[in-house]
């Protein structure tokens, strides 16, 4: 392959650097010209492989296709036809700036009689195709490359796959390189193997790059500087810690680290947040004659700027003076900004102190930033301005006005912004701060524009002080500045958030007598504040206006007001409102309508809601799995659970997935019915559609199978539930405690209610009745009272009055004739923990163990 074609995609290979002579002598040394390599992509008038015949063809095909647009067609061109090589297609391709003539005219070729593409034609393509970030074209050549049988020697196969791999077409990389050695288009080389890695390194693909390292072995291929660098970069970006250092390690033992692989690890320890080992290495490279250059430091500092970690900028810093980096402006600029956010101001000004030092002017970035930073302490503002005077009073005092009341209200500094906004408008012009004095010069006199006021009026409505900004909004217009469209915009929603309607049409009105449009944006302000306040009239006469204008209302306002009028038992007027609103051509989506169905069934009956579902479905309407939940949940809850049935499967051949939430309506409703076979059959088809059961699910189940009389079925299915990996929660126990009750299991109730406290989960009132009641049906006494004093002392024992109250009643009163337990009851009765319940009623007038 002669050396001119392969520098051109070598060149980040070897070297993240601009072409120069040791680039070229290292690809001399790597990749040495011999007989049987041929250029992959070159300019035809620069390159000797061209003969002078070859560079006429060429020229002439591109003063045809420069004359006027292309057309497969031309004459012209298909006279030139003949005269077709790959070499000739490859030098037109190289001469032509425009990726889509270049296209046009490779089709072309493609199609002519007796030509047939070479390797280098394609790669040329793709090249061109890259660089323009064509990837659909660029696929449909890599596939046409396998499908034509183009064979290639391992650069070109490489060239291509970089070409694939440099914007982001991985996938088909990799997979182009197996479909050319399956064929036997190419047997890959190290070269071959090295883009491809790179190409994986790029996107992450740890796991590829490992499959294709072990590939590289199997192969006998030698593994070179190359190969490692991608190999390091993919386990940085994975966070790989001790694979990449051992990748590092081995490139070290032979030779290998330059001063790209030496970024890649320095600039990993970084985003690890291990800035010492990162300074230590830089230190340990030094001493070998390597370091970082000036550009990635700063990168490294701007990183840990922008994420608040000043300490660590600090520290790379310091580094950076001692290899005197540090002469640039944008550096302090960073480092000044970054401080003065953490509110680190004495650092910000010594920071400044040494910039003065060391000869760099501040620009006005970094003043506004330590004016507005120090703006908040007269006294610390007073001593900012007295360092740094020279500066701020060679600085045009307007931009830098400007500049700082920008900074102010960035900085959340809003009150000291509208004081000095005030302040230069004329107002306390003698009692005015230290920083209204600065600006407040004789020399020059500040003038205001729309956007000092805009500034200042924007952080008032973000800090919520709508009727301050309202008051400088009307001074603004006194003072002669025109609002701007986006100052109504924001002024008019933020009145509206707070429901302030009428102020909001009067500024609409205002905005319009200016003969600024409303937008969109400025609608949809008042068409959801009109839907908050309910007012389905206004809002219907909003959206005519706006049909004027060709805007749309937003979807989620009127979805609002549905539901906000369902919810106040208005669903009749939310479906008057829909039919307005498609009257006025605006169709509302199916979120809406479910909230209208939903409404519907809430405040009428199950079957209205129905009757609107089948009215959308016959529209044209596709609901979606929420719609059918809404019906399957109502019908379910009114015991008409094959309707819901019907339903899941009506939503089946619609193509849609039920969801658990759709199973566990089902299942709670079966159970509910008495069905319970049912139910643990809509488990079995939970299973069967890969849907997970959830706690919901198996609580349901659980309280069901207990009810009709099956606990060890309940029981199995809780184990089954604990085997899938199912936390129960506090719903769950309670389910099976309470049903294990019902079933006279109080052994095991008891068990698991321990179970339960175990897990910090409190029970309640009902859950202590249910197990004293089963645990003195089953005559344990001693575990009565061990549960009756749990339940005092968590505070939940009924009054007197409650209905459960007679067990408690009779529990006492058995406790109290029990040889084993009567003391502590008597105990707990003298200390007033207990009522004293009379036990002269006798076995009469004492209540069953039951609830």
């Amino acid at each position: 392959m002669a050396l001119s074609r392969i520098i051109k995609h070598h060149q980040f290979l070897f070297k993240l650097t601009p072409p120069s002579s040791s680039l070229l002598l290292s690809c001399k040394t790597l990749f040495p010209p011999s007989n049987q390599r041929r250029p992959i992509c070159t300019k035809h008038r620069n390159d000797s492989f061209l003969s002078s015949e070859q560079v006429t063809i060429s020229n002439a095909f591109v003063s045809v296709l420069f004359k006027q647009p292309f057309s497969p067609y031309n004459p012209e061109l298909n006279n030139l036809a003949p005269l077709l090589t790959p070499k000739v297609v490859e030098a037109v391709l190289n001469n032509l700036k425009n990726w889509r003539l270049a296209h046009q005219f490779f089709t072309w070729a493609s199609s002519q009689h007796g030509y047939k593409n070479s390797i280098y034609a394609y790669n040329t393509m793709a090249s061109i195709l890259s660089r323009a970030r064509q990837n659909a074209q660029l696929k449909a050549l890599a596939l046409e490359v396998v499908n034509f049988r183009c064979s290639m020697n391992p650069g070109a196969l490489g060239f291509l796959v970089r070409c694939l791999g440099s914007v982001g077409l991985v996938g088909e990389a990799n997979n182009l390189f197996d479909q050319v050695k399956k064929i036997g288009l190419c047997v890959p080389n190290t070269y071959s193997y090295n883009c491809l890695l790179e190409a994986l390194s790029k996107s992450g693909l740890v796991d590829l790059v490992e499959v294709r390292l072990k590939e590289m072995r199997d192969l006998g291929l030698e593994f070179d500087k190359y190969t490692l660098t991608p190999v390091l970069q993919v386990y940085c970006t994975a966070g790989q810690f001790d694979k990449a250092l051992g990748v590092f390690n081995e490139m070290f033992e032979k030779g290998w680290v330059d001063e790209h692989v030496f970024t890649i690890l320095v600039v990993a320890f970084s985003k690890w947040g291990e800035v010492d080992k990162a300074v230590e290495l830089i230190d340990r490279m030094e001493e070998r004659g390597l370091r970082l250059n000036e550009k990635t430091f700063f990168v490294l500092i701007h990183g840990f700027v922008s994420e608040s970690k000043m300490d660590k900028a600090l520290c790379l810093f310091d580094k950076v003076r001692e290899l005197g980096f540090c002469h640039n402006v944008s550096l302090f600029d960073v480092m000044i900004g970054g401080l003065c956010k953490n509110n680190e101001l004495e650092k910000a000004l010594s920071l400044y102190s040494e910039m003065k030092e060391l000869g760099i002017n501040p620009d006005f970035g970094i003043l506004t930033k330590l004016i507005s930073s120090f703006s908040e302490k007269e006294e610390e503002l007073d001593r900012l301005l007295q360092a740094c005077w020279e500066d701020v009073s060679s600085q045009p005092k307007n931009l830098l006005y400007s500049s700082v009341l920008e900074g102010l209200v960035r900085n959340g500094s809003i009150d000291t912004a509208y004081n000095l906004l005030r302040m230069v408008m004329g107002n306390n012009r003698n009692g005015g701060s230290v920083l209204a004095k600065c600006f407040l010069d004789e020399k020059e006199v500040i003038t205001l524009n729309s956007n000092s006021f805009t500034s200042v009026i924007n952080g008032l409505l973000d800090a919520g002080e709508v009727d301050m900004a309202l008051t400088l909004f009307r001074e603004m217009i006194q003072f002669g500045c025109n609002p701007s469209l986006l100052l109504y915009n924001g002024l008019i929603d933020a009145l509206c958030k707070l429901n302030r309607l009428e102020e909001s049409y009067d500024l609409l009105r205002q905005m319009k007598e200016t003969g600024l449009e409303p937008t969109n944006f400025t609608h949809n302000c008042i068409f959801g504040c009109l839907c908050r306040l309910e007012d389905v009239e206004g809002a219907v006469d909003l959206v005519r206006k706006m049909c004027f204008y060709g805007h749309e209302p937003w979807i989620k306002y009127s979805t609002l007001l549905v539901k906000n009028l369902c919810k106040h038992g208005k669903a009749e007027e939310a479906c008057k409102f829909l039919v307005d609103m498609l009257q006025e051509g605006f169709r509302p989506d199916i979120i809406t309508y479910s909230a209208v169905i939903d409404g519907l069934i809430k405040i009428k009956s199950v079957d209205s809601g129905l009757e609107l579902f089948q009215n959308i479905c016959a529209r044209g309407y596709c609901p979606d799995v929420i719609s059918y939940n809404i019906l399957i949940k109502a019908l379910c809850k009114a015991q008409r659970v094959a309707e819901a049935e019907r339903l899941v499967n009506d939503m089946t051949l619609k193509g849609l997935v039920p969801s658990t939430v759709t199973y566990n309506y089902l299942i709670d409703g079966w159970c509910k019915s008495g069905e319970i076979d049912q139910a643990m059959l809509c488990l079995s088809k939970m299973f069967g559609k890969e849907r997970e059961a959830n706690v919901i699910t198996y609580a349901t189940l659980v309280g069901g199978l207990c009810d009709f009389g099956r606990p060890d079925d309940a029981l199995k299915l809780w184990d089954e539930m604990d085997r899938k990996g199912c936390v129960a929660n506090r719903i769950a126990y309670h389910a099976l405690i309470n049903g294990l009750c019902k079933c006279g299991r109080s052994s095991a109730a008891l068990v698991h209610f321990n179970a339960m406290k175990e897990k910090e989960m409190k029970p309640d009132n009902y859950l202590y009745i249910a197990l004293i009641s089963a645990l003195l049906s089953d005559s344990n006494l001693p575990s009565v009272l061990d549960t009756l004093k749990e339940m005092v002392d968590a505070g939940n024992l009924p009054d007197p009055q409650d209905k459960n109250f007679p067990i408690i009643k009779d529990a006492i009163c058995n406790l109290s004739e029990d040889a084993r337990t009567s003391s502590s009851v008597r105990d707990l009765i003298a200390e007033g923990r207990i009522p004293d319940v009379s036990l002269s009623e006798g076995a009469e007038g004492r209540h069953k163990p039951s609830i």
